[in-house]
């Protein structure tokens, strides 16, 4: 029955479910397996140092295993490429699922705009006398093309870019367990700096808070499976593998390199600030560690890229068959790509690269702020859509029982991922508060993209006079139902 449903969405002119099981496995690993991982993780433990780090991480990890497994269930029961702004305008309120989804992909268009950028600086390390936007231009119409092609096209690139990264941390692994136990390098080098200067903790409590916002920045991404199960040829069984398996390895990823790059380079050191991947390749004797991590991140920057093209067309697809974007934007080609949606994409994104190559700095700084900020307040609508859901689905008498997979510890989950992330939405902006003064520059740009969703929520629920769906109205019907 279900095989018969997905040729009949493909026939009636839907978005094909051509992504298999291993796309969906390194969509769920390249999304959070990034810049994270390679840059910004030697900073978590420059700042709380390897002990901090660990714990920050392995709380932020927590939150996003509930997410994922609120997520699953959901996806499961009800995939749709549009998922989170479906399923709040299902579950919750239809103003909350306007501003959702305008919400989650802006934060991807702009996501583009920055990877860009980030490529063209990267560029720079092998040809310093090319003009950056000559780089930018030519990722973007890699990206552009790729996504062009077929979801099976975004899959296939998804599943190369995320499995270079892949190799490139167990290659990491490896090679840094075997230094510190002096099998690579000759000398014992153990565990002595765990315990240099104030480590393992430093900074104390607010250290590692300040360190819950670059983790869940880094595990951003994890919820484009979501999104790409509207596409999946079995979702009921590949998103349950996908959310079991490959949260355990991102977790698993992080936690042993903080460890690893903890043991072999000391807090105290500048270098675990910027470059903790070259500086261990270097120790081990690989040459042309530099050039090789360029390279890697390069790749990182250009999944990222990749996979907001394609999560914010889709979104953007998703809303306009909704009735909550302009109808133009549900448009697909032969390939079943909702081109119109990525063509738009694609213009909002050049715009926004624009503002950050040729406009003021500030503009840019407050695109990027208001894009990242937008990542946990998608994160927050997962949580409240999930529990909203369960919630309707008991009351209306539906057996528990018949849902292909359950979420664990509900309603408990959902309830501690909502309120770690809105933790983590309210301290954005907490070190521009200082004992005599405000850097309200700062905090502007850490808090610009919560009126920005409000106003979208409020706007539509005033013009539309909507109201918080009732349990017992929540629509629960899935394509094959009547």
């Amino acid at each position: 029955m279900e095989q018969v449903n997905q040729i009949k969405e493909q026939e009636s002119g839907g978005l094909k479910r051509t992504l298999k099981a291993r796309h969906l496995n390194m969509i769920a690993m390249g999304g959070a397996i990034g810049t994270g991982i390679f840059l910004a993780l030697g900073d978590t433990i420059k700042q709380a140092g390897p002990g901090g780090a660990l714990v920050a991480y392995g709380c932020i990890g927590i939150m996003v295993y509930f997410l994922m497994t609120s997520l699953g269930e959901m996806a499961t029961f009800m995939p749709d490429s549009g998922s989170f702004s479906v399923y709040a305008t299902k579950f919750v309120d239809p103003a909350f699922g306007f501003a959702m989804g305008w919400n989650y992909w802006y934060n991807w268009a702009i996501t583009v705009a920055t990877e860009m950028v980030a490529g063209a600086v990267l560029m720079k390390f092998w040809f310093p006398g090319v003009p950056p936007v000559i780089w930018s231009v030519i990722f973007l119409t890699l990206v552009v093309v790729l996504n062009l092609l077929s979801a099976r096209a975004y899959g296939e690139a998804e599943f190369w870019f995320a499995g270079i990264k892949v190799a490139t941390v167990i290659v990491f692994l490896i090679v840094g367990i075997a230094t510190i136990y002096g099998i690579i390098g000759g000398h014992y080098v153990g565990f002595k700096n765990f315990t240099v200067g104030e480590a393992p903790f430093v900074g104390g409590p607010k250290s590692i808070f300040l360190i819950f916002l670059i983790a869940g920045f880094s595990f951003q991404g994890t919820e484009l499976v979501g999104v790409a199960a509207g596409e999946s040829e079995d979702p009921g069984k590949n998103i349950p593998k996908a959310i079991n398996t490959i949260f355990w390895r991102i977790l698993l990823f992080y936690m042993g390199t903080i460890f690893v790059v903890g043991a072999l380079i000391p807090y105290t050191d500048a270098g675990v600030q910027t470059s903790p991947f070259t500086m261990v390749f270097q120790r081990a004797g690989i040459a042309a560690a530099a050039s090789l991590m360029n390279a890697i991140i390069l790749t990182s920057v250009l999944s990222a890229g990749n996979s907001g093209m394609y999560a914010s067309s889709r979104t953007l697809y998703g809303m306009a068959k909704d009735g909550k974007a302009p109808a133009f934007f549900g448009k697909l080609n032969s390939r079943g790509v909702p081109v119109n949606a990525l063509i738009a994409t694609t213009i909002v994104a050049s715009l926004c690269f624009l503002t950050g190559l040729y406009a003021e700095t500030t503009v840019y700084v407050w695109l990027v702020a208001a894009s990242g900020l937008a990542g946990f307040v998608a994160w927050v609508g997962i949580a409240l859509c999930h529990y909203r859901f369960r919630r309707a689905y008991v009351a209306q008498g539906r057996d528990l029982g018949k849902l292909k997979y359950t979420a664990k510890l509900f309603p408990l989950g959902p309830i501690i991922a909502l309120v770690l992330c809105i933790v983590v939405i309210l301290g954005q902006g907490l070190t521009y508060f200082q004992a005599d003064t405000i850097d309200w520059k700062g905090v502007t740009s850490s808090y610009i993209g919560l009126p920005l969703f409000l106003v979208l929520w409020l706007g539509y629920k005033k013009k539309h006079n909507t109201k918080v769906i009732k349990l017992e109205d929540v629509d629960l019907k899935v394509n094959n139902e009547k």
